[in-house]
């Protein structure tokens, strides 16, 4: 039987197109009635001030995502080459910046909420990407100091999203993005590698 979400996780649902669509300052409890249609005053009766709805809404969108990219990992190959393990990545980023965009965009719009607090800062900088898993890839093809060379990495998948998403290759490589995506990607593993040599 499919999960029917909860009023919490329609309302968090709503958080993060309201922010995707408008920035984090059009997240407010009003807004979120008129999105879902709901009772002027339901999100409140849920999330009594907005520190707590947009808390609520990175956690939503922290669980999704890990649930998300749990679902990548089946498709990761016994045997990983630097090509797969590209082609995998490649895949990840590319579904972010169309089947998940909106996600996207709503965590560029919290990140201002989440810099004075320690606790969401970090679940909104580890929402999309699993260190651990980085570090056991990295480790797969061979490098060395493999935490290292992981956080190296999650740099620059960092980069490559905000560029396809609001800089020059986003204008620009659209049409040949997944190919773009995997060319940058493949020559940051090598470089990686080689590093630890």
């Amino acid at each position: 039987m499919p999960h029917q979400p909860s009023r919490r996780e329609l309302i968090c649902d709503a958080a993060l197109t309201l922010a995707a669509g408008g920035g984090n300052h059009a997240v407010t409890h009003s807004a979120i009635d008129t999105e879902l249609g709901i009772a002027k005053g339901s999100t409140s009766y849920y999330f009594r001030t907005r520190a707590a709805l947009v808390g609520a809404a990175i956690t939503y969108l922290t669980d999704s995502s890990r649930a998300a990219f749990g679902e990548l990992l089946p498709n990761v190959p016994a045997t990983i080459t630097l090509d797969s393990a590209a082609d995998l990545i490649a895949a990840y980023l590319d579904e972010l910046l169309t089947t998940r965009r909106r996600d996207l965009l709503a965590r560029y719009a919290f990140a201002s909420d989440a810099a004075s607090d320690c606790h969401l800062g970090d679940q909104l900088a580890r929402c999309l990407f699993a260190p651990d898993a980085a570090a056991a890839l990295m480790a797969r093809l061979g490098a060395d100091d493999a935490a290292a060379r992981s956080r190296d990495l999650l740099s620059l998948l960092e980069g490559l999203l905000f560029d396809f998403t609001y800089g020059s290759r986003g204008r620009t490589e659209n049409a040949d993005r997944k190919t773009a995506l995997h060319g940058a990607v493949r020559r940051w593993l090598i470089a990686l590698i080689q590093q630890s040599t």
